[in-house]
């Protein structure tokens, strides 16, 4: 039984046919290079695929000897160490709390591969994105699904206009399919068949994906506890993610107007 593996080694040494040995010695060894690319500069990352573990036990201690390169890590391939090798570097994460996952606005592409891979998974999955308007949110996660060959459904939405579901139909109750809320609008709907739909979606065992999870969880059952994954996407890597002009607006229950903010598409 084939199995797989991450390999990444930093160079000591930079020198011609480098690259040419490692893989020469993969050969001899009956280990295939799936994926290969520069994960991190100076350092470069492979999927490998070998019929036998001592295959890989093998290679390990022979290229732990070798002065022209160190091994960084070795190891049954993460999420993270596949979309690394796929789009060459690593996704950012924080490094206090382990579920937040940083990306800039040109890094769409690694998001939606990213959010793809997740929305792939079965089961339960809750998922909360953080990032001022106009930064891409919404459009991320509906490419995601198109990647994972999901259908989305908007429970709460204003990316095209005020969205507030209270009620689904047919197949839409799929565990198959992904569920979209925008924090702010649930947060300030006054409809109450809108909200048990909403717990009702929670208790599914299926993806759910939350703009604003910080709005969402205020004077709500939920906490960030509970969620899965923290994506924030900012224009800039020092872009602040600010609440501050929504709590200015938190008095206005003006929805035919979204509460003052019907000029933003969150």
């Amino acid at each position: 039984m084939s199995t797989e593996w991450f390999f990444e080694y930093e160079i000591q040494i930079n020198r011609p046919g480098l690259l040419g040995d490692i893989a020469s010695l993969l050969g001899m060894l009956r280990i295939t290079i799936v994926t290969i690319n520069g994960v991190d500069q100076g350092r470069r990352g492979m999927l490998l695929n070998a019929q036998s573990k001592a295959s890989i036990d093998r290679f390990e201690h022979i290229i732990s000897t070798m002065e022209t390169i160190q091994l960084t890590k070795y190891r049954e391939p993460k999420l993270r160490d596949r979309l690394a090798v796929r789009h060459g570097r690593y996704i950012q994460r924080d490094l206090d709390d382990r579920k937040t996952f940083r990306f800039v606005r040109d890094d769409l592409g690694l998001l939606v591969d990213f959010m793809a891979e997740i929305f792939k998974q079965d089961g339960h999955k809750l998922i909360g994105i953080r990032g001022m308007p106009r930064v891409g949110k919404t459009e991320s996660v509906v490419a995601a699904s198109v990647c994972a060959n999901k259908k989305w459904i908007f429970l709460s939405s204003t990316m095209i206009k005020q969205t507030v579901r209270n009620q689904l139909m047919g197949d839409e109750f799929s565990n198959q399919n992904i569920f979209i809320l925008d924090g702010i609008v649930t947060r300030k709907s006054s409809d109450e068949r809108h909200h048990q739909l909403v717990k009702e979606m929670m208790r599914m065992q299926t993806i759910k994906v939350v703009e604003h999870p910080d709005m969402f969880v205020q004077h709500s059952e939920y906490s960030i506890d509970d969620f899965d994954y923290i994506i924030e996407l900012r224009h800039t890597p020092d872009e602040e993610i600010s609440y501050e002009i929504l709590e200015k607006n938190r008095g206005n229950n003006d929805f035919g107007g979204f509460g003052g903010f019907g000029g933003f598409e969150f």
